[in-house]
């Protein structure tokens, strides 16, 4: 089995197929965390901007709130 271990952060990574190992390590490089252990996310928000993204489906057709607030 193949196994790949990120110098940066010490992910390792292992797969039975070379090219699907290659594909993981490709991705990988793409999200590293860059920090052993870091914890963090790849969803973005701007804090100032928390209003509903779809205004219209806000409420059901009761009325009553979907979206906790």
């Amino acid at each position: 089995m193949s196994e790949f271990v990120c110098t940066v952060c010490g992910k390792r990574l292992y797969h039975d197929n070379e090219t699907t190992l290659k594909i993981q390590e490709t991705i990988h490089s793409k999200f590293c965390r860059k920090e052993f252990g870091k914890i963090h996310s790849y969803m973005h928000r701007d804090p100032a901007h928390m209003e509903t993204f779809d205004s219209e489906r806000e409420n059901d057709t009761a009325g009553t709130p979907v979206l906790k607030k």
